[in-house]
């Protein structure tokens, strides 16, 4: 899979001082899904922009799909639909007419078939003759990633796209954005709704403070730094962890009618039976056992926390 993002050595620092980012170096693949994480003030909206050619970095190069972003710009940002954390624009205009102004920004001929397409996915047909001004905060949100559609970037930024969106939207949404993936166009999403990236992301990217703590493709990120529990509802309450058990991460529940045990993923498989061949030695009697793996949210606060 060849790569249509490269961020190479990438610095920014503002006026202010504030290091945004610091030697940042990232490779984003044709056609994946990328989630690209951290905290608030992390540097998400400052990579992203900077990779679309809005802000300037310090130091540093980014190709986008092979143009340089500072050197061939108008090449570069043809590539790029990109929808902004902020919702931005002429509140003033017609649904209709701001998107249409988007696909012959980048020279395009008008293609009326394919808005009217767009439109219809995102739900916003009916409202095609609305002012922006007059629409709910989630189909604004909508009319933006129209925007960014209108042109038919190959790669398409979307920094939050499902904030104020109710549920059922964000699905649609979503639907969306698979189909998209499907016809070729890389994504690069960030989110604070983390079960989103579990659900929806090929490969995952950490970043904190300004520098990128992880890049990993998501299964074997969770498979690497993720854990696994056994949760045992015992027959009769013990009074303390049994000494044959010091060697687990376990913990007795407060009513000790429940033994926690957590495992480390990579070493699961022979820690489980070795667990569980204690419970049988040290006379312990349950009467249900259930298992669970950490879920993306927890390995990212784990990595957030301890980057700190």
């Amino acid at each position: 899979m060849n790569e249509v993002i490269s961020v190479n050595d990438l610095n920014k620092t503002y006026s202010s001082g504030l290091l945004a980012l610091k030697n940042v170096n990232l490779k984003i693949n044709r056609g994946e899904i990328f989630a690209l994480l951290g905290p608030n003030g992390a540097g998400k909206t400052t990579l992203i922009n900077a990779i679309c050619g809005i802000v300037n970095p310090t130091s540093g190069t980014i190709l986008a799909d092979g143009f340089d972003v500072i050197k061939e710009y108008r090449k570069a940002r043809a590539k790029i639909g990109l929808v902004p954390q902020e919702l931005t624009g002429d509140m003033f205009e017609i649904v209709w007419n701001t998107v249409q102004f988007s696909q012959g920004v980048f020279g395009k001929p008008r293609n009326k078939e394919y808005l009217e397409k767009i439109l219809r996915d995102l739900s916003l047909w009916d409202k095609k003759d609305s002012r922006i001004m007059a629409l709910s905060g989630g189909m604004k949100r909508r009319v933006m990633i129209a925007k960014a559609l209108a042109h038919e970037p190959e790669i398409l930024f979307l920094d939050e796209p499902t904030a104020g969106v109710d549920v059922s939207l964000r699905h649609d949404m979503w639907q969306m954005v698979r189909g998209l993936r499907n016809k070729g166009v890389t994504i690069i999403l960030t989110t604070h709704y983390i079960e989103e990236a579990e659900e929806m992301a090929d490969r995952i990217g950490v970043i904190n403070k300004g520098e990128l703590i992880v890049v990993e493709e998501k299964n074997r990120l969770m498979k690497k730094l993720g854990k696994k529990q056994l949760t045992l509802q015992l027959l009769k309450p013990l009074s303390e962890v049994p000494s044959g058990l010091k060697d687990f991460q376990v913990e007795l529940s407060k009513d000790k009618e429940t033994l926690v045990c957590s495992f480390d993923s990579k070493k699961e498989e022979t820690a489980v039976l070795l667990f569980l061949k204690q419970i049988i030695n040290n006379g312990i009697e349950f009467k249900d056992i259930k298992s669970r793996e950490s879920s993306l949210e927890e390995i990212f606060v784990r990595l957030i926390g301890g980057s700190k």
